[in-house]
């Protein structure tokens, strides 16, 4: 008897045991919840003059690249762009690493469609044609139904003013969202490009992104690339290495 009370008594002390240790991997995790950063989190920070820090989660199909147009192949499908982008704008922001302006509308690229998610610059250019860099380039951000990234490049010379661009600028130096009146004025009339498959260029770095970068670069005054300049200094990646990667070349 005394036997079978202690087996009960020691069954007890081990559920007992058993019941703190679950109560306090609860909390624990309750903690660990609380404390987890939320989907809403800030963008992740990365430093322009510290690229050697970023994470790469592969590195063979990066962005970045040189353009040697004498490698290039002539693209063999139709190939063309359609542009409808929105001129009412959603939200301009200068958001840490660049001037985002939120946008929609849609872009047909060789018969497929695609969103306008937003549009960004990069000071200087981060392609580079015959290893000529720009003063500027935009990134236009589109996506697919199916989850694709297709990224329109356009590349910018010092010359005459753009109004496109100038209402960007004016929209995030003094705080507002007004409509870009002219966002053609942004892309150059001939529509012919150098395409390859690439990745983001700011962190997480993903691949497998569709880059069209436009032949015919765009002009913009000597003042707008200052103004640039005055909120980024430079705020391009480091040309990353082809590799096997093939550059097709589009004629329209």
């Amino acid at each position: 008897m005394k036997r079978r009370s202690a087996v009960i008594i020691s069954l007890l002390y081990g559920l007992a045991v058993f019941s703190t240790a679950c109560e306090a991997n609860v909390k624990q995790e309750n903690v660990s919840a609380s404390s987890a950063p939320s989907s809403g989190a800030a963008k992740e920070h990365f430093d322009y003059n510290q690229q050697s820090d970023w994470h790469i989660t592969s590195g063979e199909m990066q962005s970045p690249v040189d353009i040697i147009v004498s490698r290039t192949e002539k693209m063999r499908d139709a190939g063309s762009i359609t542009l409808n982008y929105n001129n009412k704008i959603t939200r301009a922001e200068n958001n840490g690493h660049s001037i985002e302006v939120t946008d929609s509308g849609t872009a047909t690229i060789n018969k497929r469609n695609f969103e306008l998610i937003q549009f960004h610059f990069h000071s200087a250019s981060e392609h580079t044609i015959n290893g000529q860099h720009f003063p500027l380039e935009a990134h236009f951000v589109n996506k697919s139904q199916d989850g694709r990234i297709a990224v329109i490049g356009v590349l910018f010379t010092e010359g005459k003013n753009n109004v496109g661009f100038g209402e960007v600028l004016d929209d995030v130096n003094n705080d507002k969202n007004d409509p870009i009146t002219d966002i053609q004025a942004m892309f150059p009339e001939n529509k012919s490009y150098y395409h390859y498959l690439g990745s983001l260029t700011t962190p997480p770095l993903i691949e497998n992104v569709e880059w069209y970068i436009l032949k015919d670069p765009v002009e913009v005054s000597s003042a707008q690339i200052a103004t640039f300049k005055k909120l980024y200094s430079h705020n391009n990646r480091q040309l990353q290495k082809l590799n096997d990667r093939v550059v097709l070349s589009y004629d329209e």
